[in-house]
């Protein structure tokens, strides 16, 4: 629970100033008067079986509502971190170069992983003929030349050319997804189409050799293992590229037991059951990739950001300088994997231009200390009656 640390005779508003002892800086928004209860702080929004299945009773929906103020709370002392001291606070120089390279390693060992299991896989596709195998493999294709396309785009956007790129390169990387999503789209849909003709066919016998089910078996229960071990390695990270490489290996083990189940099923059982496992793996594949489309989209036609960042740069905005009399406009949208973020403030029209230039500069290189933001644009105004800027474009 948020509660105020001392009372106060004013009226609620006025418990967002500083003390009389800091006149000086009364203008500005503060949150010191505010603490996070640990009941609150520690408290995450229970995971019972009823969320897990999107039914949230009322204690959920409390636990959220606090859970989202500790987090305003958060967010809004990073601010102020950020507006005092330049930058904001956290690891060490030192401890940020070594986790850079923690994380630096758990890239290159999911690349390697993927490389050497991927071949291990396709052997076995080739020793079994199961396509439910043939699916999980095509999962583990994708998550390869995933890989590849993340290092070279994040390649390409590491070599700047501000004279043919002026905005850079930052949507490059969502740009080579959608194109690879549409590949493996259409792989997806090869195999569902051999299935369906194998079943109507009835053309799915399956009769594996002791020897052809003990290397199936071993291949696909020891590539499980392995990306198991890599789930719970990248977990321990907090890094979200790493964090996906763990999504990832976790989907992995998920569609290397169904094509394993699939393929052996079809062999003692009937064989049917082998594409049936493959058009429900070649399905579960379009789909994650369908939503990864869907996301990167977003991030390209330039959605706007959450309501929670645009009030962190409001407040951000606000205690930038005591001659801000308003904030016209705040916006933030995609580009790319970050933000572009503009700003109007209204200060005051007798104002010197070079006093007026340099408030809204540092306000500009503040913003664009925000690790999500690529860029920052700040615009000054003497007046906020006007019509909106580029009004065009909200018509």
């Amino acid at each position: 629970m948020v509660q105020p640390v001392f009372a106060l005779q004013n009226d609620e508003e006025s418990s967002l100033l500083l003390q009389s002892g800091a006149s000086d800086l009364s203008w500005r928004l503060n949150f010191d008067g505010f603490q996070l209860s640990p009941e609150y702080k520690e408290k995450k929004p229970p995971r019972t079986l009823h969320h897990c299945l999107g039914v949230l009773s009322p204690e959920d929906y409390v636990a959220e509502y606090y859970q989202q103020q500790v987090e305003m709370l958060e967010g809004f002392n990073e601010m102020d971190a950020l507006a005092h001291s330049g930058y904001i606070p956290g690891l060490s120089k030192e401890e940020r170069e070594d986790l850079a390279k923690s994380e630096t390693f758990a890239i290159r060992i999911s690349n390697v992983a993927n490389m050497v299991l991927f071949a291990a896989k396709v052997y076995a596709s080739i020793r079994s003929g199961s396509l439910a195998i043939i699916a999980s493999t095509l999962d583990s294709l994708l998550d390869l030349l995933s890989g590849f396309i993340l290092w070279f785009t994040a390649f390409s956007m590491q070599t700047p050319n501000p004279y043919q790129y002026p905005i850079g390169k930052k949507r490059m990387q969502p740009l080579g997804i959608l194109v690879f999503a549409s590949v493996m789209a259409t792989l997806g849909l090869q195999i569902i189409l051999e299935s369906i003709r194998i079943l109507l066919s009835g053309d799915s016998e399956f009769n594996f050799t002791r020897e052809q089910e003990l290397w199936i078996v071993g291949i696909m229960l020891s590539v499980s293992l392995v990306k198991l071990l890599l789930v719970v390695y990248c977990r321990s990270f907090t890094n979200e590229i790493v964090k996906a490489y763990a999504q990832d290996h976790f989907f992995d083990v998920i569609t290397n037991v169904i094509g394993l189940v699939a393929a052996l099923l079809a062999n003692y059982i009937d064989g049917w059951m082998d594409p049936l496992g493959a058009i429900i793996l070649a399905l579960y594949t379009i789909r994650t990739w369908s939503m990864t489309v869907l996301e990167n989209v977003n991030s390209l036609v330039g959605r706007s950001a959450a309501p929670e960042y645009l009030q962190k740069l409001t407040y951000l905005c606000w205690n930038h300088h005591k001659a801000i009399k308003h904030i016209d406009t705040v916006r933030a949208y995609t580009f790319g994997s970050h933000y572009f973020v503009e700003v109007d403030i209204v200060l005051p029209g007798d104002m010197p231009l070079e006093e007026a230039h340099d408030i809204g500069e540092s306000l500009q290189e503040k913003l664009e200390l925000l690790p999500e933001i690529e860029r920052a644009f700040v615009h000054l105004d003497y007046e906020y009656k006007h019509k909106p800027e580029h009004a065009q474009t909200h018509s």
